[in-house]
C-alpha cells in the first residue's frame, strides 16, 4: 500500500481564495475590512518571520493586517495595556499575541486578557470551554486543530464511529482536536508520553493525528493499514545526506508511514500551511459574529 498524499499547500490556498471572497462581501455589507492584529514581544527570529507573515496573509486576502512590533523588555503591564486598546478598537476584529512570550510576562495572564470573541488563536478558557462541551460552533477554534480537521475532511473518510488517536495531550493541538473529532462521533482516545505500549494504541486507529514534537517517533508498523495519518510536528534535525545542514521532518516516519497508511501529510506541506489559512478564516468568522452581537 502507498498512502494518498493530503497536500495542505493546495487545501490552505482553497481557503485563502474563500476568505478572500468572504472579506469582499463583508466590506460591501459593512464598508470596512474584518482587522487582524498581531503582537510580537522581542526579536525571536522565527516568531518575527511567523508574524511578518500573518500580517502579509491578511493584506492578501484584503484584511486590514497590522502588526506591533514590541521591545524584549516591554513589561507585562504595558503589554495587557496594548491588548486592552485592542479589545476596545471597533476596526480589530482578531487579536493574536505571538508564543512563546518573555520569562517576564505571565503569557496565561496576557491569554485571559484578550476578549474571547477577538481571540482568534482560540486559547481563551471561554473558548476552550465552549469546544469542550460540544459548541464549536460558537467558539473560536485553534487554527491548527481546525486545519486538522479540513485535511482529515478531505480523505473523505467517515468520522463516525471511527477509531481516532491522538498522540499528543497540549492545549494548543492535542486536545481541541479530541474534542472536534468526538463531535464528528468519532471514539477517541489521547496519548502521551505515559501511555503503556503506544504502538499498539497507535495501530487501533482508524485516524492518527501525532502532535507530540518527537522527530520521527511514530513508525511504519505502528500505523494501521489504510489509516488516515495526520502529522502535526515539526522538527528539524541533522541532513545525513548533507552534513552540517538540517532538514524539517514530522513526529511521523514518513516513509515508513505511506507503505501502511491509506492517506498521509508530508512534513512540510501538511499541516503547516493551514494555521495561517485558518487563522484568517477565523478572523472573517470574528469579524462576521461581532456584527451579530
Amino acid at each position: 500500500m502507498t498512502a494518498r498524499i493530503l497536500n495542505g499547500k493546495e487545501l490552505a490556498e482553497t481557503v485563502r481564495a474563500e476568505v478572500k471572497a468572504g472579506v469582499s462581501a463583508f466590506v460591501a455589507l459593512r464598508g470596512r475590512a474584518p482587522g487582524l492584529d498581531v503582537v510580537i514581544v522581542g526579536e525571536d527570529p522565527a516568531s518575527v518571520v511567523y508574524t511578518r507573515n500573518k500580517e502579509k496573509a491578511a493584506l492578501e486576502v484584503g484584511m486590514r493586517g497590522k502588526l506591533h512590533k514590541l521591545a524584549g523588555d516591554t513589561t507585562e503591564v504595558d503589554l495587557l495595556a496594548l491588548v486592552a486598546q485592542l479589545n476596545a478598537d471597533p476596526h480589530v476584529d482578531g487579536i493574536l499575541v505571538q508564543l512563546p512570550l518573555p520569562s517576564h510576562i505571565d503569557a496565561e495572564k496576557v491569554t485571559r486578557a484578550i476578549a474571547p470573541h477577538k481571540d482568534v488563536d482560540g486559547f481563551h478558557p471561554t473558548n476552550a470551554g465552549l469546544l469542550a462541551i460540544g459548541r464549536a460552533d460558537k467558539a473560536l477554534v485553534p487554527c491548527t486543530p481546525r486545519g486538522c480537521m479540513k485535511l482529515i475532511a478531505l480523505s473523505g473518510v467517515p468520522l463516525a464511529g471511527a477509531r481516532a488517536v491522538i498522540v499528543g495531550r497540549s492545549n494548543i493541538v492535542g486536545k481541541p482536536v479530541a474534542q472536534l473529532l468526538l463531535a464528528q462521533s468519532a471514539t477517541v482516545t489521547i496519548a502521551h508520553s505515559r501511555t503503556r505500549d503506544l504502538p499498539a494504541v497507535c495501530r487501533e486507529a482508524d485516524v492518527l493525528v501525532a502532535a507530540v514534537g518527537r522527530p520521527e517517533l511514530v513508525r511504519g508498523d505502528w500505523i494501521k493499514p489504510g489509516a488516515v495519518v495526520i502529522d502535526v510536528g515539526i522538527n528539524r534535525v541533522d541532513d545525513p545526506q548533507n552534513p552540517g545542514k538540517t532538514r524539517l521532518v514530522g513526529d511521523v516516519a514518513f516513509a515508513e508511514a505511506s507503505q501502511h497508511a491509506g492517506f498521509i501529510t508530508p512534513v512540510p506541506g501538511g499541516v503547516g500551511p493551514l494555521t495561517i489559512a485558518c487563522l484568517l478564516e477565523n478572523t472573517l468568522l470574528a469579524a462576521r459574529a461581532r456584527v451579530e452581537i
